[in-house]
């Protein structure tokens, strides 16, 4: 796994230095962090399932990509970043909300981030980066709640944290 430094930040997102990130991980440090989350005309949303192959949470489903920013990187282009090299999809997309979560994924790491929420929509079908990616599907938001309830196991920790919020507040919207 190539060496990346992840933005140590406090409690209101202001940065204190840099990590390397599966040090921080390891340590359970507070970094920034990006997650997005991309929907079809449908309303449908792009689940990733991640590559078997990742450092934590291989062959997870989770949200349509996610990552951290570099050093001297602002979240909307590291978004747009991650969404380009984890699925080969290129668009704007736009910030909803922030979130902060401290929580336990596999093989003993933790994910202690303060984390900015994206959105996108397009029709485009994906390109999996193999790295990255295994596979992945569209689901109503009704769909995924139902399949959280009952099969929880199949998520990332941070799906399960974040995907309840961003589905509340897309309804709100309506």
């Amino acid at each position: 796994m190539e060496k990346i430094d992840v933005i140590l930040v406090d409690e209101h997102d202001n940065p204190l230095g840099q990590m390397e990130k599966l040090e921080a991980h390891r340590q359970g440090r507070l970094h920034r962090a990006i997650t997005v989350y991309v929907f079809n005309t449908q309303q449908q949303l792009m689940l990733q399932q991640r590559a078997f192959s990742k450092y934590h949470c291989g062959g997870l489903w989770s949200n349509t990509c996610c990552g951290h920013p570099f050093p001297h990187e602002g979240t909307q282009q590291a978004a747009e970043r991650r969404l380009d090299e984890e699925m080969g999809l290129k668009m704007p997309l736009k910030e909803i909300t922030q979130t902060y979560y401290n929580l336990p994924v596999t093989d003993g790491l933790i994910e202690h981030e303060y984390g900015h929420i994206f959105t996108g929509y397009t029709d485009q079908l994906p390109v999996l980066n193999p790295d990255e990616a295994e596979n992945y599907r569209f689901a109503s938001l009704s769909e995924i709640e139902k399949e959280l309830v009952s099969f929880p196991e199949r998520f990332t920790p941070w799906f399960k944290t974040t995907f309840p919020m961003l589905a509340k507040q897309l309804r709100a919207g309506d």
